[in-house]
C-alpha cells in the first residue's frame, strides 16, 4: 500500500452512501489512514449538493489533495463536486475504473455508488484509487486542457 501517514483524505456522503462511507472509515482507522469528514453523519435523508460542495470547495482551495464520496449512484455527489473549478471527481464502481481515473485522468475525488456497491467492494474501489499514481505524460496533456479558462 502507498505511503498516505502525511495524507488526510476527505470524505463526505448522502443517504445512501452512509454505509459505504461508514465501512471506508473503518477500514481507514484499521490501516492508520488519517481522514476529514465533511458528512453526513446519519442514513437520515439529506441532499447530496451540500455535501459535494463542502468537499469541492476544500479540494478546489488545496486544503485537501484527494477525497473520496459517497452516494446512491455516485453520480450525483460527482456531478455536484465537479462544480468546482480544481475538482476532478470520477464515480468509481470497480477498482480498475477507480485506478484508471487517477493514472489517466488524475482524478482527485473516486465517487463510489453506495447502492450498487458492497462495503468490501467499496473498501476495495478505495484503496485501489488510493494506491494509483497520476502517469503523466500523453495524459497530463488531456487534463491540462480540461478547465474551463
Amino acid at each position: 500500500m502507498k505511503d498516505l501517514k502525511n495524507t488526510v483524505i476527505a470524505v463526505a456522503s448522502d443517504h445512501a452512501g452512509f454505509e459505504r462511507k461508514q465501512a471506508v472509515l473503518a477500514w481507514f482507522i484499521e490501516k492508520g489512514i488519517k481522514y476529514h469528514d465533511f458528512g453526513c453523519y446519519s442514513a437520515e435523508p439529506v441532499d447530496y449538493p451540500e455535501f459535494a460542495h463542502a468537499i469541492g470547495r476544500a479540494i478546489d482551495k488545496g486544503e485537501f489533495e484527494t477525497g473520496i464520496t459517497f452516494c446512491g449512484s455516485g453520480q450525483g455527489i460527482s456531478i455536484a463536486a465537479n462544480k468546482h473549478q480544481n475538482v476532478r471527481s470520477a464515480t468509481c464502481w470497480i477498482p480498475e475504473i477507480a485506478a484508471l481515473a487517477k493514472q489517466h485522468n488524475n482524478a482527485n475525488i473516486c465517487a463510489i455508488p453506495g447502492r450498487y456497491t458492497t462495503n468490501e467492494q467499496a473498501i476495495a474501489i478505495a484503496e485501489a484509487f488510493l494506491n494509483a499514481g497520476f502517469e503523466g505524460g500523453r495524459h497530463a496533456r488531456r487534463v491540462e486542457k480540461i478547465p474551463l479558462k
